[in-house]
């Protein structure tokens, strides 16, 4: 693994993996660049050293078939403005004309390749099958996207000298170019500062985190986040519950949820949760007070009542004003945070109040010498949206990756460059 602060790019043809699948309107333009200026960073080092840049990257789920929404020349004036240089675009990946756009590329030009996943050798998968296909079918047909995905690599590495993966967001996703093309640059394969900005906020809190660590856990499921939580249990001194994973902690308590989410195959799952903070010595902590609608609208009727006393007909979306003073409390008194998902339903603005006032804390916090990690889509979307996001240590990019990384899972792109 070489490092892209002294690694020699005069001169050189560097292969980049972006994470450019960004937001776009029915216009088809990107009405949030942030991922796009994530990567500046990286893409400006290569080219002050004097090497030039092919960029690869998805947009959307084409599942294998070219369409024009999911095109990335849409993404190309964005892309410019950003650099502040022209961008020469490939209308494919791996024709002839993309390989001889590749060969005349001069030092300090950008090229941008079309979405990766008009092909299915990106993801390995046989999107080409029908639903009927039978077990032997989908084998046969995996294997051969599995053979042809080999060529695919092979294409994509012989534009390029070296091969650079700065997309945290498809760090955990198997594909050809985050797992499989560093295969064909063993000495020249390394992270952009994007992955690694991420990785060292990443360990820091996972292995050097300086006391009292709170993590906050929001959003739907408990089943989405509970390998993250186990797995925070060995580390932090408080951890607390919002959003609507709250409702199956309560019900395991013997609450009353009313209408509210609840996994009800996830009730020993909570108490184990429960016992185990306990037995670790670590504070739990579940909302006290919440705002509850009689049916899930933003303009439904509300109210505010305990937590544990939600009556039939009615549900919880947010926190209230109760818990939102405990949790504020716990956390200005934390000296290293982690958050990832909202105290409520966040997309509704009668019911976002927590999730702001959640993310306000931290950035209290984070004023006083905390160091704050945010993560997960709604997390990013409330420091963000309330101006907040320069305000806390580091916004993740990467809402999955993120996830898995905590949970203790080795990342395949990130492996492959780790070795």
């Amino acid at each position: 693994m070489k490092n892209i602060d002294n690694y020699p790019f005069k001169g050189k043809k560097v292969i980049m993996r972006v994470d450019f699948n960004v937001p776009l309107n029915s216009q088809f333009e990107v009405t949030d660049d942030t991922r796009i200026r994530a990567a500046r960073q990286t893409i400006l080092k290569v080219l002050e050293e004097g090497g030039s840049v092919i960029l690869m990257s998805h947009l959307g789920r084409p599942n294998g078939k070219p369409q024009e929404k999911f095109s990335l020349k849409h993404v190309v004036p964005a892309v410019e403005k950003v650099l502040g240089k022209k961008v020469i675009f490939a209308d494919d990946c791996v024709g002839e004309k993309t390989a001889d756009m590749a060969a005349a590329l001069k030092p300090g030009e950008v090229m941008l390749l079309e979405n990766l996943r008009f092909y299915e050798e990106e993801e390995g998968k046989p999107y080409h099958l029908g639903k009927d296909a039978t077990e032997e079918e989908k084998k046969v047909a995996k294997g051969q996207v599995k053979e042809k995905q080999k060529e695919f690599v092979k294409k994509l590495a012989s534009y390029a000298d070296c091969y650079v993966n700065d997309a945290f967001g498809t760090a955990h996703r198997a594909h050809a170019s985050t797992a499989l093309i560093a295969g064909h640059f063993p000495e020249d394969s390394m992270f952009g500062y994007l992955i690694r900005n991420e990785l060292d906020a990443m360990d820091k809190v996972l292995h050097h985190p300086e006391k009292p660590m709170t993590a906050i856990m929001g959003g739907a499921k408990v089943s989405d986040k509970i390998m993250v939580i186990e797995n925070l249990l060995e580390r932090v001194n408080n951890l607390i519950i919002g959003g609507g994973m709250t409702y199956t902690f309560i019900r395991a308590r013997g609450g009353k949820t009313g209408n509210s989410l609840v996994e009800e195959d996830k009730l020993d799952l909570a108490v184990q949760v429960m016992e185990k903070a306990k037995q670790k010595g670590v504070n739990l902590l579940l909302p006290v007070d919440n705002v509850v609608a009689d049916k899930f609208d933003n303009d439904a009727h509300r109210k505010v009542c305990p937590v544990d006393q939600v009556e039939e007909g009615w549900m919880g979306l947010d926190i209230g004003e109760e818990t939102i003073r405990m949790f504020s409390e716990v956390i200005m008194k934390s000296k290293t945070i982690l958050w990832n998902g909202p105290m409520g339903v966040f997309e509704m603005s009668n019911f976002r109040n927590g999730t702001v006032e959640i993310a306000r804390a931290i950035a209290a916090a984070t004023e006083k010498g905390a160091f704050s990690l945010v993560g997960g889509g709604d997390s990013v979307a409330a420091v963000t949206q309330f101006g907040l996001a320069d305000k806390v240590s580091y916004v993740s990019t990467g809402g999955g990756a993120m996830l898995e990384y905590i949970e203790g899972k080795e990342l395949p792109g990130i492996k492959a460059i780790r070795g």
